[in-house]
Parts: structure tokens; sequence; C-alpha cells
């Protein structure tokens, strides 16, 4: 897995694919790309190809007026445009792989509807600190890893595996195949976070701070897990609550 996790330069304008050739070239290339824009009704053969290549990259794809495009660029954009990532995206089923063959014992992060991407960052550093491999993310409604969550994050989003995936749904089935446990934090569940064995293959679900875990999520985890509280208040910050379980894991680990 060298070479995952090199610096990129942040996004500005610099960073815009535009037109429809150089999107292909830079997808076919490898290029890390957050998300491709398309002006509404456009088509084309071309465009059927870049549609194509983000669904077997999970990029996302979003539909835009043309004054959005303009607002980018004055150039011939020919309806597309791509914003470069500043994160190397990578395949989870390799990063799985890679994992169990260096000997270790997998420990991930899902993260769920988060889009406060300064959450997102701090969630990042603290992974990294305590031993995670791996954030997962939807290819949809999570915050952008732009060039504030890697402030947020210390570095820590270079130094981490980031799997974007087009499901978390089946990146949970991916997880459970590979003999990994699921645990997902919500509020009204019935054990503590510390009753878990962290010594086993394990990846931790954050929900948002608004809505908490998607249920479909909650209905096919391993287990379901809750922070103690002193105080009768609504819930911790996601980012310290990560932070909380995390630690707890590495913790366990550490005692073995």
């Amino acid at each position: 897995m060298e070479g995952y996790h090199k610096k990129r330069p942040g996004i500005n304008k610099s960073s815009l694919i535009i037109g429809r050739q150089p999107v292909i070239e830079a997808i076919q290339s490898g290029r890390p790309i957050d998300k491709i824009l398309f002006q509404r009704n456009v088509s084309g053969d071309s465009i059927g190809t870049i549609r194509q290549l983000a669904k077997e990259h999970n990029i996302p794809i979003q539909q835009v007026p043309p004054e959005k495009l303009q607002s980018f660029t004055k150039a011939n954009h020919q309806g597309c445009i791509a914003i470069a990532g500043l994160v190397q995206y990578m395949d989870l089923q390799q990063v799985i792989d890679h994992v169990l063959g260096n000997g270790e014992t997998p420990l991930f992060v899902i993260l769920d509807g988060i889009t406060d991407v300064r959450n997102i960052g701090a969630i990042a550093r603290t992974a990294v600190c305590c031993g995670a491999q791996a954030i997962i993310i939807p290819d949809k409604g999570v915050g952008a890893l732009n060039e504030e969550a890697m402030k947020s994050s210390a570095g820590a989003l270079e130094k981490i595996n980031i799997c974007r995936v087009n499901s978390l749904m089946k990146a949970v089935d991916t997880l459970h195949l590979n003999g990994i446990k699921v645990y997902a934090t919500e509020m009204t569940a019935d054990k503590f976070v510390h009753e878990i064995d962290y010594t086993e293959p394990g990846c931790i679900i954050m929900g948002s701070e608004d809505h908490g875990v998607f249920p479909g999520l909650l209905k096919i985890c391993d287990e379901k897990i809750k922070i103690p509280m002193a105080g009768n208040f609504e819930s911790f910050n996601v980012s310290v609550a990560t932070g909380i379980v995390l630690y707890e894991a590495m913790k366990k680990r550490m005692s073995m």
C-alpha cells in the first residue's frame, strides 16, 4: 500500500479538471476525484463513459445548472467539471487484505452522515492516535475532505486509509465476510462501550449527532453500544464520542 497517502495540493482553481476528455484521463490515471459536476441535461458518448468510470471508482456525480459551472470557470467546460481530491481513496477489500497481511487486528471506523468537516478531521486524528487503520465513508452525505478537514486532522487524513464506498450497507457485508465485527453507537443500547471485546477484529459506526446511525445499519450490526454519561445531557460531540470508543479499544488491545 505504498504511496497511498501522498500529500495533495489544496482545493482551488488549479484543482479543477475542466472538460470531458481531461476528466476521463484523470479518472483513468488514478487521480483522486472528490466529485464530478455535470450540467443538467448534458449528453453524449463521453458523458456515458464518465458515468461508467465514476460508478467503478465510487465518485459522486452532481447535476448542476449552467450557472454553477460558469462560476468555476469561463473556459469551455463541455458541461463537465471534476474537482480533484486531497485524499487518495482506497478499496475496502484491499485495505482489509493489507491489514491482515501485516498481522494486524483490524480496527476501522465508519462515518455515517457526519457533515462537519472539523469533526471528520478530529476523528481522523484520534483514529491514528488510537491505532485504527481505516475510516470508511459513503460517497454521498458526508463532509468533504477539504483543506479545513485536513487542518483539523493535523495531517492524520494523510496517515490513515480512507475508503469511500457507494453503500455503507455493502461495506458492512464486506466487513462481515472478512470476520470483522461491527459495532454501532446508539444512545439506547443495552451494552456499554467498555463491555465489548475489542481484541477481536472490529469496526465502529459513528452516526451524526442529529440523526444517529441509519436504522438499516443498526439492524445488520453485531452489537449496539453506548457511552455512559453522568449528567442528563443530550449527547457527546461525535468526535469526542469517537475518541472515547477508540481509546477504550486501544486500552483493551494494549492489555492483551
